[in-house]
């Protein structure tokens, strides 16, 4: 299969998304796409897949000029869009959502039988360990998303198109993920790869579009490219270094968990965080990382443990006796558990600094709006005013404003899960400024991440936890992925 698209153009009002793009594929390419949030990866996607219509341009299949203006023409064609939050029906089988809207009958009705057995060899031909029996609600996200792929394969895909498909996996998924593409590949299927992370577009994609601002900038051969070349010209500039000089010269302990226990999730933890240190936690997913930190944090309880805040014995029962401790919590899932999306810049900022803003148990609109304004330009948050929705906002903005309704409790622990998951690269270097220059003033970060080369190049010390249990620390000096990595699935240094 080939696919041409040439010259798209698409507006929403007077929002003028794509620009004359430019973009092809063959079969048995991994083409990756390219850009910062708001670049127009997605939109350009939507329209190939069928979900918008373009405004102008032409899209070529095989030679042949198709207009794609509905979602079943892309799918007859033999496209297929595995979105970044997956489509499917929790509370039905593997098998119904598999042959959903596709279903096989015998005479009136359905023939659960055969849908079973056709689903069976379907998986076992793509190597899928799932039970078609099983309920989609107690599949991991790297199982639905395997049943996705599995599902746009019953219709022979000739083009399948990845948005951020590892942003929520284990690394053993990403593993079987990056095997089942390998099998794709084999077939001659086309993939179009939507990542921000630079290691998997390297190790893939053999082509690589830029886009930037709704306009292709750059079409290049993933092995006569590097990586500085592609993140310049995602952002229009060179951006130095991705990874920040940060010099810390941590203080005293500031803090000490000591037997931290919850049942189920993690046991006998000891950790130790000093004044203006970057710490990092590592381990895999499901390893208990975040599950320590939201006990701590009071959002969840724990069985047994001590918290000791500047030589003192403290109790954290709720978020609210985190905050008035001056801890602060940024959590890994920003869209559901840091932000009100249909609520604006200055609403999401006001949620927890209600003591800053108050006149008479009253809310003073201009230090409302002033506390907000002044936000918004130190932490550089990209946007039209304080009135503007986040839910409006690119990814990166939308971690600044989570990132600085915090920081107006002048907090003195900050913790950091998956801080620059979903972001882009340009945004991610703010954020890495951000935490720096934060830890130059004494601020206390916890970074938990799963990004190995993010946690190395700014934690002073990296604690890696292994099925609930403190397996290691590392410090900055010796750490490296081989140690980490090796600690992480239960080895010893």
């Amino acid at each position: 299969m080939k696919v041409q698209m040439n010259n798209i153009y698409k507006s929403f009002g007077k929002n003028h998304v794509l620009r004359g793009v430019d973009f092809s594929i063959e079969g048995g390419d991994i083409h990756a796409l390219v850009g910062e949030n708001g670049a127009g990866k997605s939109t350009l996607m939507n329209i190939l897949s069928g979900i918008l219509e373009k405004d102008e341009g032409e899209i070529i299949v095989d030679e042949r000029k198709i207009s794609i203006d509905k979602q079943d023409i892309a799918k007859n064609l033999g496209i297929s869009f595995i979105h970044q939050e997956l489509i499917d029906f929790p509370d039905l089988l593997v098998y119904e959502n598999i042959f959903m809207n596709q279903e096989i009958k015998k005479g009136f009705f359905l023939d659960f039988k055969k849908m079973k057995e056709k689903c069976k060899k379907l998986f076992d031909s793509l190597d899928i360990n799932i039970n078609p029996e099983e309920k989609v609600r107690n599949l991991s996200v790297g199982q639905r998303q395997m049943m996705e792929i599995a599902k746009a394969n019953l219709n022979e895909v000739k083009l399948l198109i990845l948005d951020e498909p590892t942003s929520a996996l284990t690394n053993n998924e990403i593993k079987k993920l990056f095997e089942l593409m390998s099998r794709l590949k084999k077939n001659n299927v086309a993939m179009i790869y939507i990542s921000h992370r630079m290691e998997e577009i390297f190790s893939l994609s053999n082509k690589i579009t830029v886009m930037r601002d709704g306009k292709s900038v750059a079409l290049l051969d993933t092995e006569k490219t590097n990586e500085n070349e592609v993140v310049s010209l995602m952002v229009g500039r060179d951006i130095g270094d991705f990874y920040p000089e940060i010099e810390n010269r941590p203080g005293d302990v500031i803090l000490e968990l000591k037997n931290f226990t919850s049942k189920n999730y993690f046991k006998d933890i000891n950790i130790k965080l000093k004044k203006g240190e970057i710490l990092g936690i590592s381990g895999l997913m499901g390893a208990g990382r975040t599950e320590i930190m939201r006990s701590f944090f009071g959002l969840d309880p724990k069985d047994s443990g001590e918290v000791i805040l500047n030589g003192k014995h403290i109790t954290i029962k709720n978020p609210q006796d985190a905050i008035a401790n001056r801890i602060a919590f940024v959590t890994e899932n920003r869209q559901e558990e840091g932000l009100v999306l249909d609520e604006s810049i200055r609403e999401n900022i006001s949620l927890i600094n209600f003591k800053e803003i108050l006149d008479g148990g009253f809310i003073n609109k201009k230090k409302e709006e002033t506390l907000s304004q002044k936000l918004k330009d130190d932490f550089k948050i990209k946007a039209m005013d304080i009135e503007t929705k986040t839910g409006d906002l690119s990814g990166g903005n939308q971690q600044k404003v989570v990132i600085a309704k915090w920081f107006a409790i002048n907090p003195q622990i900050l913790i950091l899960d998956e801080p620059t998951k979903g972001v882009d690269v340009g945004a991610k270097r703010e954020i890495y400024n951000l935490i720096s220059n934060l830890t130059e003033k004494g601020l206390s970060v916890i970074l938990i991440s799963s990004d190995l080369p993010e946690l190395l190049s700014l934690s002073d010390r990296i604690y890696v936890i292994y099925e609930g249990s403190l397996q290691g620390e590392i410090l900055k000096e010796d750490a490296n992925q081989e140690k980490i990595m090796t600690l992480a699935t239960g080895g010893s240094l």
